[in-house]
């Protein structure tokens, strides 16, 4: 079969040869190749069971082939995931940064198996059998809603590495993958969390926090950070960002900047009512540097972590002081839109998992840890800083 473009110069071989197998049966196997101004320059081949399948295979490729960039695409060699994710770790770094979830999660699918795809091989069975194998014990034997989680994150990579950078990736493959999880019985959507502090461990942490800014006055102020988060409902990044230039004080209110959200987050810069008691705290906070809370959000963290881990606290995360304070507001009969000013939410589905009410007004009316979080001073030491 030959097929000869004079425009081009191209001409298109294809042969389909037949070979008995060892059980007796037959495979036909279909070769293309073409020769461009004398010289070959693609080469490819496929076996069947049926010679009526290499004939349409060979029809259906010649016909791709003859598209304009087809051969260069085809000759094109592939990026892997790893490398993808390689890539998008540098550009987002370049931007923004990534958290520290986030980071680690990808790094981590890099270095399986998955990361040594190619973008044009990448399907949807191949993402199906990583999730599965994720809940394998092979695979960690980790829970769906995490192996959903790291869908979600590669699907960031991969919702812009062919827009953006030109990687043959299928635009369906990652929602086409959830979709089969979801027939085969997998439940991948995170449970939603309900855990607030309570008082008693608020006062605990507040005083491990005291003693660790008595003896090191330099240390990242927890109290203010802690406080802060609870009030004006901020998560950790969002707070570490915030810079003097963002204060609104006769409006009581501070821009936040790339604000999480889903569908957008880059350039999403929200301006966010400050409770009065939020504002208060920011009052307290020196004007030395450019950002009001000039701490690394993986120090606090880790600040964080520890302090429950030693006062034997359990399952209790910094983002939690957010829930909290989303929460406190409803109990002080705060409407829907009031909350939302605060929190930046854009609609009641997302605020509704941030509610779990405990009753009705404000539980931090009178806490005598507020005042003491005002008057403690603020030392900015070099190995607090960003």
């Amino acid at each position: 079969m030959y097929h000869l473009d004079f425009e081009l110069y191209q001409l298109t071989m294809a042969t389909i040869r037949a070979r008995k197998r060892t059980d007796g049966s037959t495979s036909y196997t279909a070769q293309i190749r073409l020769i461009r101004e004398g010289a070959q320059v693609y080469q490819e081949s496929q076996t069947f069971a049926r010679k009526q399948a290499a004939q349409a295979w060979v029809r259906k490729r010649e016909a791709e082939l003859d598209q304009p960039g087809a051969i260069e695409r085809a000759n094109r060699i592939g990026a892997t995931v790893k490398e993808m994710i390689d890539r998008y770790m540098v550009e987002m770094e370049k931007a923004r940064g990534l958290g520290k979830t986030k980071l680690a999660t990808l790094k981590a699918i890099s270095e399986s198996y998955l990361g040594a795809v190619s973008d044009q091989d990448l399907n949807c069975q191949i993402l199906v059998e990583y999730a599965v194998w994720r809940m394998g014990p092979e695979g960690g034997g980790v829970l769906p809603q995490t192996a959903g989680n790291d869908l979600a994150h590669l699907g960031a990579v991969l919702s812009i590495a062919r827009p953006a950078w030109g990687y043959e990736v299928d635009p369906q493959v990652m929602g086409n993958a959830r979709k089969v999880l979801r027939k085969l019985g997998y439940n991948m959507r995170s449970r939603e969390r309900d855990r607030r502090p309570t008082l008693d461990e608020l006062d605990r942490l507040l005083e491990y926090f005291q003693s660790i800014q008595d003896r090191r006055p330099t240390s990242i102020n927890m109290l203010k950070m802690t406080a802060f988060a609870l009030f004006s409902t901020r998560r950790q990044e969002e707070i570490t960002r915030i810079k003097w230039a963002d204060l609104d004080e006769e409006d009581s209110r501070v821009l936040i900047r790339d604000m999480k959200n889903p569908g957008q987050k880059m350039g999403n810069d929200v301006w966010c009512h400050l409770p009065p008691e939020a504002l208060a705290i920011i009052q307290t906070m020196p004007k030395a540097l450019e950002e009001i809370f000039p701490y690394s959000a993986e120090s606090i963290s880790t600040s964080w972590t520890r302090a429950c881990k030693l006062l034997g606290i359990k399952d209790l995360h910094f983002h939690d002081l957010r829930h909290d304070g989303v929460s406190r507001l409803f109990e002080m009969d705060w409407d829907i839109p009031r909350v939302a000013s605060v929190s930046g939410h854009r609609d009641w589905n997302s605020m509704r998992r941030y509610t779990h009410l405990r009753g009705r007004g404000d539980a931090y009316a009178g806490w005598k840890w507020y005042p003491k979080v005002l008057m403690a001073p603020v030392k900015l030491g070099a190995r607090t800083l960003k």
